[in-house]
């Protein structure tokens, strides 16, 4: 090929190169082929998807993941300050306590016949003279020769023929396991040990003559005529023995329970067991009834009375004591009267207790009744019962 070169002379060296002229008012009809596109398409390089120049944004274009991720952030912070502005609603106490404090629907009684060898039911009237004997410490013994006392009450509750056996400053513990008047003399005044001075125990009966020499003015004023009583009874005509004591176990920091022995005397849910084991054993058409200590307040460190449920003074707290008591009937099929929950509980307890522990007359009452309710609860074979209907 000829190399051509252009010289100053040459007149294509100053030729004005070809221009095109653009439409710009044709470049922004939509549909329209921009410059340069010679099959009518759009070109796209150096912009992005979906833009153009010279044209505005649409109204979506300016979202983005930061902006999202941030409302979504907010919205979430927004929900739980209103949830926690508008959480629960308000309770009037005295709306719902306006008819009185209202009753427990959970309650631990179990109402029991007296069973036979084979556990059977066997059911008696006990409402035609019944002898029973009551063992316990303050609210049997309170007012003992009193016609407000708790015994007489039930007494009058019942027609039966009560003997008091209960010992006032008595606990339903006991130091030891095992009888040493020399040592712990007040531990004769259990009712363990008293039911087996009824049983005809000779070594019982010889320590607790031994407690009331060495005791002397010290001993309980009525546990010379517990002793008599005792001695005077013939266990094969007593047909009911209650066992109650209030809350004085828990308050002076008592064992509750031992896990290694289910019959440890010398805790409350024990001994209330072991009780229950012995008459079983010696007595076994004696029909035996628990009832539960009443509620009590405790006091905190500053000497304010306080919830029993906030407070421990040896393994749990009272309302504990009382629900072992009661897996302990229920292991050896004895009937439970639930005192602390359907008897006199924390919202009605300073209506019926004196002292915060001791009742007074309308507490003493209100057991007395509730004795007598599970006394006579199987007066009648509810078989024979639905025959008659």
């Amino acid at each position: 090929m000829k190399n051509r070169k252009l010289s100053h002379s040459d007149p294509q060296q100053h030729r004005i190169p070809d221009l095109d002229i653009i439409d710009l008012e044709a470049q922004d009809a939509p549909g329209d082929a921009r410059p340069g596109a010679s099959d009518g398409s759009r070109p796209t390089d150096g912009e992005p998807d979906g833009q153009e120049d010279g044209k505005k944004r649409g109204p979506a274009s300016w979202l983005n993941i930061h902006t999202v991720l941030l409302a979504v952030a907010v919205l979430f912070v927004a929900g739980i300050v209103y949830k926690v502005m508008t959480f629960g609603e308000y309770v009037d106490l005295d709306e719902i306590f306006s008819d009185g404090p209202g009753e427990y629907s959970d309650t631990y009684d179990t109402i029991l016949p007296l069973l036979d060898d084979s556990n059977n039911p066997v059911y008696k009237d006990y409402s035609q003279g019944a002898t029973i004997l009551a063992f316990g410490n303050a609210p049997f013994a309170d007012d003992r020769g009193s016609e407000d006392n708790l015994v007489r009450l039930m007494e009058k509750e019942t027609g039966a023929t009560i003997y008091n056996c209960s010992v006032s400053g008595s606990l339903m513990t006991t130091v030891l396991n095992e009888l040493h008047a020399d040592t712990v003399p007040w531990d004769v005044f259990n009712a363990y040990w008293l039911c087996n001075i009824l049983a005809g125990s000779e070594r019982a009966d010889a320590e607790y003559l031994e407690a009331l020499e060495l005791l002397g003015d010290e001993a309980p004023p009525e546990a010379r005529e517990v002793y008599d009583t005792l001695k005077s009874i013939d266990l094969d005509d007593v047909d009911v023995i209650v066992v109650m004591y209030d809350a004085s176990d828990y308050l002076a920091g008592r064992p509750m329970s031992n896990p290694g022995n289910a019959t440890d005397i010398t805790t409350f849910a024990g001994n209330t067991e072991a009780i229950i084991e012995y008459l079983h054993y010696f007595s076994p058409d004696t029909r035996v009834i628990i009832m539960s200590p009443t509620y009590a307040f405790a006091l905190d460190d500053n000497g304010e009375y306080i919830s029993s449920d906030m407070k421990r003074y040896g393994q749990d707290v009272l309302s504990i004591y009382a629900i072992l008591q009661y897996a302990s009937c229920v292991s050896r099929s004895t009937t439970f009267v639930d005192n602390i929950y359907n008897t006199i509980n924390e919202d009605n307890a300073k209506k019926y207790l004196e002292d915060n522990l001791h009742l007074n007359l309308k507490g003493r009452k209100k057991v007395a009744e509730r004795f007598a309710y599970a006394l006579n609860y199987y007066n009648q074979d509810p078989r024979s019962a639905g025959s008659q209907e």
